[in-house]
């Protein structure tokens, strides 16, 4: 029994310092949860003060927050241009109706709508019937005028015969003819032709029908001195003028290009308060009348503004702003716009033209905001 004694005083050490582990740690959690609980008090108290503080001054509130992270743009400085953008539509100043001089009944129809004719073409005939047997009797009756006229000058030669009776065979003779040739025009007027090369647009005209002069029979259109027509505003009353550039699309063909404007009309229409503008159109491939364009007229152009882009522009109580970076600060900045073309806006007052712009991120920010510029 005298072993187990021995390690008696070892074994009552080690319960001893077992039970001052379990004491120690018992108290460092105690001690946690009630630095927790303090901590929790404290921050609650902080956000409260800050709370308040906020409430009492502005600034402060704009100090405490985070800092947000933004990227930046350049503010423009340079030429600013605007444009009226309109539809117009192609037309020809050769658009005419076609109608026959002399009255008959229609012995042909030779064209159809759409069909392309060059000039000269026969688009129909009249029957002539009538102005033919009455060509042939002149024809006789001319053939017996000049027998008698070239036997007359044979006598007058040898002064046979008086002077009247040579200028009456005269005269009958030249007058034949002159009667032969007009009935001849009238004969050329039975065939219905193309003025000029062109497409008949819409054809009046039915086989076996009688005609009239002057009744249309066809709309012919024709492939040269083609323009732009366009209806502008009133409101540009005395800004566009004659000669002004334009930017012509064609969005059918996907084709573009700049010309001149070549007439303003003077009358203003009461329906829709426009006036007419003309547009020179030069000879381009695959242009039809009544196609539709899309038109870019400049009218107005500022060789030195300062330009913003336009979704950058806010706008309050007050007016018009944008934020601008300043010592890593944004600043609200109020401005008066000007004009504004595509995605860019000329600002009349306001700003220099050497400010740095918040770009991404301009609506998060506000007066005096903390900013962090992102490293792109």
């Amino acid at each position: 029994m005298k072993p187990i004694f021995k390690y008696l005083p070892l074994l009552a050490l080690s319960v001893l310092m077992i039970s001052c582990k379990k004491d120690d740690l018992a108290a460092k959690k105690e001690k946690l949860e009630t630095l927790k609980s303090n901590l929790a008090s404290i921050s609650t108290e902080i956000r409260e003060l800050e709370k308040e503080l906020s409430d009492l001054d502005p600034e402060f509130a704009a100090q405490n927050k985070k800092p947000i992270l933004i990227t930046t743009a350049a503010v423009r400085k340079g030429e600013f241009t605007h444009f009226v953008e309109v539809t117009g539509s192609v037309l020809s100043k050769k658009n005419v109706s076609i109608s026959s001089e002399i009255s008959g009944r229609i012995l042909q129809v030779s064209a159809v709508e759409g069909m392309r004719m060059a000039k000269g073409q026969v688009l129909a005939v009249i029957d002539s019937e009538g102005i033919q047997r009455n060509i042939e009797e002149m024809e006789n009756s001319l053939s017996l005028a000049k027998t008698i006229f070239e036997k007359q000058e044979r006598l007058w030669k040898q002064q046979i015969g008086t002077e009247i009776q040579y200028l009456e065979a005269k005269n009958r003779k030249e007058g034949l003819e002159k009667s032969l040739a007009s009935l001849k025009t009238q004969l050329s007027k039975a065939y219905i032709r193309a003025p000029f090369n062109g497409t008949v647009e819409t054809v009046q005209a039915r086989l076996g029908e009688l005609v009239q002069p002057g009744v249309p029979m066809f709309q012919f259109v024709g492939e040269s001195d083609l323009f732009i027509e366009a209806d502008i505003s009133e409101s540009y009353v005395g800004v566009l003028q004659k000669g002004d550039s334009v930017e012509v699309a064609f969005p059918s063909l996907g084709k573009t290009f700049n010309t001149k404007v070549s007439a303003v009309g003077a009358i203003i229409n009461p329906n829709n308060r426009t006036f007419k503008v003309e547009v020179f159109l030069p000879q381009i491939g695959g242009l039809k009348p009544n196609m539709i364009s899309v038109l870019k007229i400049q009218d107005y152009k500022n060789p030195s503004s300062v330009v913003v882009p336009s979704h950058l522009i806010l706008s309050d109580n007050r007016g018009d702003y944008v934020f601008v970076v300043e010592n890593d600060t944004a600043k609200k900045k109020y401005i008066v716009r000007g004009m504004s073309t595509g995605n860019e806006t000329e600002i009349k007052d306001g700003l220099v033209g050497t400010e740095i712009l918040v770009d991404k991120g301009f609506r998060e920010v506000g007066d005096n905001f903390s900013v962090n510029i992102a490293q792109l």
